[in-house]
């Protein structure tokens, strides 16, 4: 598998990752007040899903 094909497929995962991470924010957010506590964790989680999946696509540019 070439390196791009990785980072294909890195981004493939990242992309899903990110996504749910989304879901879990836009669902947390709806039952607030309840879940309230998890407003820190779930939010850090899909920050650090979308930057890692924008450093993937960033990766890919430079390579392709």
């Amino acid at each position: 598998m070439s390196q791009s094909d990785d980072l294909k497929s890195e981004i493939k995962k990242w992309s899903n990752a990110a996504l749910k991470a989304k879901m879990d924010l836009h669902d947390l957010a709806e039952d607030l007040p309840t879940g309230w506590e998890r407003i820190l964790e779930v939010a850090q989680t899909a920050h650090d899903a979308y930057r890692t999946l924008e450093a993937k696509r960033e990766s890919l540019k430079v390579i392709a």
